[in-house]
């Protein structure tokens, strides 16, 4: 793009495409994709079935895989984009669940601990890209995709997720955020709309003033 390394995080709820942007992105910029450990995560069938015995488990795993992305991206030298942020996984993740009851208020203090301490050190991206979804858009994408272990998931928790990614980007400072109405761009179907979005992410990255999508 300029020459400069950029780090951006894509952040989202789930269902919501960040991995497909990531993909997309990362072949359009040539920059580096990390993705969300989602399919090595070896407590995500038993956390589904069973949020409240493995709700800490499942989120000990994202951050402690998170980590090592955020070690192995600070060493390279090239501009790379993130599927979903350790913030996300704090912030509405582990949040939601020790508001919904699966996770004891010993646990969540333990992680909050634990995330906290590693946060001191880690620096945030240049640029957040969040994709925003109504619920029924999201119930849709995870129908269609099939998987398994999210079979289970109810509308409900959805809401919940995205009531918590709501109260996260609005209050989220560490780096600008490009807010991305992920109901009406469909960057998978419509390349234009991909367009649409690696400008907007140009000119934020570069400090220009840019409209709401």
């Amino acid at each position: 793009m300029d020459g400069v390394k950029r780090t951006i995080a894509i952040a989202g709820n789930i269902g919501a495409g960040k991995s497909t942007l990531t993909e997309l992105l990362s072949r359009k910029f040539g920059w580096e994709a990390f993705y969300e450990a989602v399919d090595e995560n070896p407590y995500l069938a038993d956390f589904y079935r069973d949020m409240n015995t493995w709700s800490f488990h499942s989120q000990v795993f994202f951050l402690a895989r998170r980590l090592r992305h955020y070690h192995d991206l600070l060493k390279r030298s090239h501009s790379v984009i993130q599927d979903r942020s350790v913030y996300e996984d704090a912030e509405v993740f582990a949040k939601n669940l020790f508001l919904q009851g699966h996770m004891s208020r010993r646990d969540y203090g333990t992680y909050r601990d634990i995330y906290e301490s590693v946060s001191l050190f880690i620096p945030p991206p240049d640029l957040v890209v969040y994709l925003r979804a109504s619920v029924p858009t999201l119930m849709k994408r995870i129908a269609k995709r099939g998987r398994e272990y999210e079979r289970s998931i109810s509308r409900e928790y959805v809401e919940q997720l995205n009531r918590l990614y709501e109260e996260w980007i609005e209050r989220f400072d560490l780096c600008p955020v490009l807010t991305i109405p992920a109901d009406e761009l469909d960057f998978v179907a419509d390349p234009h709309n991909l367009d649409i979005i690696s400008e907007r992410i140009k000119d934020k990255l570069s400090g220009k003033e840019t409209i709401e999508l």
